[in-house]
């Protein structure tokens, strides 16, 4: 089972993460794509590994901008699982460039 992260180590978590912000214990990250078709592409995405890794995250859709939020809920706040998460969300997103 994952363990809530202390504030020390999201600390130490943060700065790999420069498009992350850690808000009431979410990491969120929100992002504007070219259009909705890519938004939706990169949404899809997500979902494939999120049910790969049995680990979702919240999606928020406006057009062409996403914003994801990342919590384990179980747990009441931000874990290993979630830094994983937005590290292979980073990956999907840099892959578009």
């Amino acid at each position: 089972m994952a363990e809530l992260l202390s504030d020390d180590q999201l600390n130490d978590v943060l700065p790999k993460l420069p498009d992350w912000t850690a808000q009431d214990a979410v990491l969120v990250r929100t992002v504007e794509l070219e259009s909705f078709a890519q938004a939706i592409m990169v949404v899809n995405r997500v979902a494939e590994v999120a049910e790969n890794d049995n680990h979702h995250p919240d999606v928020d859709i406006r057009y062409k901008t996403l914003t994801f939020r990342l919590s384990t809920h179980y747990k009441g706040g931000i874990t290993a699982l979630d830094v994983s998460l937005a590290e292979e969300i980073d990956g999907i997103l840099d892959a578009l460039a």
